[in-house]
């Protein structure tokens, strides 16, 4: 799977993800953009299979539907390591289940 990490999230967490090619927002050159811009340079590279975010919102503020590739949010206390960190295995677990068009949530018990 070809995996993008949200610039909120920490860089650290493309580690939880062996076996995928993993990058994140800032390294593909697209760092401060909004997420509208934001998923529709996503869409238009074609590049990801997964998008991997906090932004709770976005499947409220954009049209995810139509998008090529699958968005996961982390819900968790804030967007540490330690905090987002315990919820990767989960993630890694349904990843290949994920479908294009679709917002998955994942967070972990406290």
């Amino acid at each position: 799977m070809r995996i993008l990490i949200d610039e909120c999230l920490p860089k650290k967490l493309t580690q939880d993800f062996p076996g995928h090619e993993v990058q994140t927002v800032p390294r593909a050159g697209w760092g401060g953009i909004s997420n509208g811009k934001l998923l529709k340079l996503i869409s238009q590279s074609k590049a990801f299979d997964v998008f991997v975010t906090m932004d709770k919102n976005m499947e409220y503020q954009q049209r995810v539907k139509d998008l090529p590739f699958a968005v996961v949010v982390l819900r968790a206390k804030s967007n540490t390591l330690e905090d987002t960190h315990p919820i990767m295995p989960d993630v890694l677990r349904a990843l290949t289940s994920f479908q294009p068009g679709h917002v998955y949530y994942f967070s972990k018990a406290d």
